[in-house]
């Protein structure tokens, strides 16, 4: 089967279902099944999660990404030039990991949250525009006004949402209602 044919088109997922296929395949699933799970494979809220395409831009909720190694799944996955939404309770990232993508494909950068200095640091100089807010309608009123056609905005904030938030889920709610109010 291809690559292209299953639903996850992101490197993480994709290593996650040749894991899962050859694990089924080792207990005689069928193969016909495997390659049905894999074309109807959604991932689950909160965790890239596509929300809409407003004017060709692509706004998708990450919220489940508490650390760094989640969020570089999601930078990675994504094709083309991003906005993107980080911030919150700090829990000793070491953001330098995320430099070489943030490089390839982050054109601004939007803080969320009360302290983001250490944000700031290491990204500060890497990007052209960067803002920080501790309101999650305005980061996405102000990651509208940054994109254009083609390009997407990535919330993915590598930290712990309760400086602002109660959980993760309530974060990612309130970015998707954010985005269906622009």
């Amino acid at each position: 089967m291809s690559i292209s044919a299953f639903a996850p088109q992101t490197n993480f997922n994709t290593k996650n279902a040749m894991a899962s296929s050859t694990l089924s395949d080792l207990i005689k699933v069928r193969k016909e099944s495997i390659r049905e799970s894999l074309c109807d494979f959604e991932n689950e809220e909160h965790r890239i999660e596509n929300v809409l395409r407003i004017n060709g831009v692509q706004y998708i909720n990450d919220s489940k990404s508490v650390n760094v190694n989640a969020t570089h799944y999601a930078l990675d996955g994504i094709k083309t030039s991003t906005v993107w939404i980080l911030g919150g309770v700090d829990k000793g990232n070491d953001y330098e990991q995320l430099l070489p993508l943030v490089n390839e494909k982050v054109k601004a950068i939007i803080c969320l949250g009360y302290n983001n200095q250490k944000i700031i640091d290491v990204f500060g100089n890497i990007v052209e525009f960067m803002i920080e807010t501790i309101n999650i309608e305005e980061a996405v009123s102000i990651a509208y006004r940054l994109t254009e056609d083609g390009e997407s905005v990535l919330f993915s904030p590598a930290c712990a949402s309760y400086d602002l938030f109660k959980n993760y889920e309530d974060r990612g709610k309130q970015f998707k209602e954010a985005v269906r109010q622009l």
